[in-house]
């Protein structure tokens, strides 16, 4: 039997640590086929309030965790994951659209990020001594001060990485000692489900998780409740930066979009490698990815040799079937997106953009698109694509590129290819983002880096350290020594 023919037609949602089903169903469909894929349990404002209520309960009973106990509860997952890694890929693939190769790698991040979760409750410091004595008042006096969960907190995920941008809410939440209820993708929901399976295995206080797949009405209260101490939320500016408005008391940690850059220098040798660099960024996952390469910025001087280059292989890259091993650019996530996207493009053409490859649409599959003379008014340009389209600009001076990288509205991470030392160290000063990639894709991520934008690409970190970090509080203690 294949591994397709062992995923059930149902889902269950969890509760409070436990499998539950209600009498509504959220259908979930094959992105590629279009066929009903499964149904999966949907939450309504009764089951999100039992979740809620259980989650503020569990607050002491997961504080009072040991850090070998959310050790083993982590490394319980990673096992796990492991043994369920042909499942997950097939599942990726099927309700995210994703083509095989990139679905296995999306598998082996969940493993990772687990692992480094688990690493972190054994290896991070739990606090620090703090000098009080700087002054002759305070000479007696000591100071200590603990990290402690920050306490229930509200998680939402997208749908473009559904295990993996799941896992990085989930496994620090764990690691800080923290209950948590998360909302998942109603897109992609069942990688979700599949995570709330393994974690019912483990010795998690029942009461202190809850993963319910629901609709945006239902969840406004994870939103809103200030029983929750802190939301984190990775999906769109729009909908983040509305939710941080109405989000009340609690911390607030946004992972939104962008429309990253990456800028090549003439002292850059333009190699089949970097031009596979270049096209993995801009068209895996069919765009799909908040750090995907959508502007390329290449100096005068070699501008006319890359787009020769670009253009020749972008030409050979087809939309295509996502179980495919050879696919790179599989479907959209779904047709209103796709007409969305050619909708930007035509605009774009009737102003002037030369398509130089690409620019068809076939239901979901939209073809790997390059773009050139591009108006930097029109939504193409200065809004996230989040499709297979990227955009070659030419500047003059390495200043002048810079500059316009930082023109954007986003600011989540930016590539610079160069030798130059001077030059690396200018962009990591004066770039507007929150990570700069030297000689690679802004694409680039590990999962134990701190990772976020700045201005709308959001606020706060991710990365497991810097969001464990961010799901605790420091408590002072002074002593004064007689």
């Amino acid at each position: 039997m294949s591994t397709k023919n062992q995923i059930p037609d149902e889902y269950p949602l969890y509760v409070a640590g436990k499998a539950a089903k209600t009498d509504q169903w959220l259908e979930v469909h094959h992105k590629f086929h279009g066929e009903l894929y499964a149904k999966v349990a949907l939450a309504d404002a009764k089951t999100i309030e039992k979740a809620t209520a259980a989650a503020v309960k569990a607050e002491a009973e997961m504080a009072a965790l040991k850090p070998y106990q959310k050790q083993q509860i982590l490394l319980h997952c990673v096992k796990r994951f492991k043994e369920e890694k042909n499942l997950l890929t097939e599942i990726l693939i099927a309700e995210g659209g994703k083509p095989r190769t990139a679905a296995a790698a999306e598998v082996e991040r969940l493993i990772n990020t687990f692992q480094l979760a688990a690493d972190a409750t054994t290896q991070m410091e739990q606090g620090r001594l703090l000098p009080l004595a700087v002054t002759p008042a305070a000479a007696a006096y000591q100071g200590m001060v603990r990290h402690v969960p920050i306490g229930a907190i509200s998680l939402i995920s997208p749908f473009n990485f559904p295990l993996n941008l799941t896992a990085h809410k989930i496994a620090p939440a764990i690691a800080a000692g923290c209950p948590f209820v998360l909302k998942p993708a109603s897109l992609t929901p069942i990688s979700a489900i599949k995570i709330a399976e393994i974690l019912a295995e483990t010795d998690l206080p029942k009461g202190a998780w809850s993963i319910l797949p629901c609709d945006r009405t239902a969840a406004d209260s994870l939103v809103t409740d200030d029983r929750f101490k802190m939301l984190s939320f990775t999906g769109s500016d729009q909908v983040g930066w509305d939710m941080k408005a109405r989000a009340g008391r609690k911390k607030v940690t946004l992972e939104l979009g962008g429309n990253a850059a990456v800028l090549i220098e003439p002292d850059t040798e333009l190699s089949d490698a970097l031009i596979d660099r270049l096209i993995a960024g801009a068209y895996g996952q069919s765009g799909q990815v908040c750090i995907s390469v959508q502007r390329i910025l290449a100096h005068a001087d070699i501008y006319a040799e890359l787009r020769k280059k670009l253009v020749a292989k972008v030409k050979k890259l087809k939309a295509s079937d996502p179980d495919l091993e050879t696919t790179i650019v599989g479907p959209m996530i779904k047709e209103k997106e796709a007409v969305r996207l050619k909708k930007w493009l035509d605009k774009a053409e009737k102003k002037g953009a030369k398509i130089l490859t690409g620019g068809t649409l076939e239901g979901v599959l939209f073809e790997a698109t390059l773009l050139e003379n591009v108006d930097e008014k029109l939504e193409i340009y200065k809004d996230e694509a989040f499709g297979p389209i990227a955009i070659l600009e030419k500047y003059k001076s390495f200043e002048q590129g810079i500059a316009k990288i930082n023109s954007s509205r986003f600011g989540l991470q930016a590539g610079v290819y160069t030798q130059n030392l001077n030059k690396m160290m200018y962009a990591w000063q004066q770039l507007q983002v929150g990570g700069v990639i030297i000689n690679d894709i802004p694409t680039f991520r590990v999962d134990n880096m701190p990772y976020g934008g700045v201005k709308d690409s959001g606020l706060g970190r991710e990365g497991v350290h810097s969001a464990i970090r961010d799901m605790q509080e420091e408590r002072l203690l002074v002593i004064k020594q007689n």
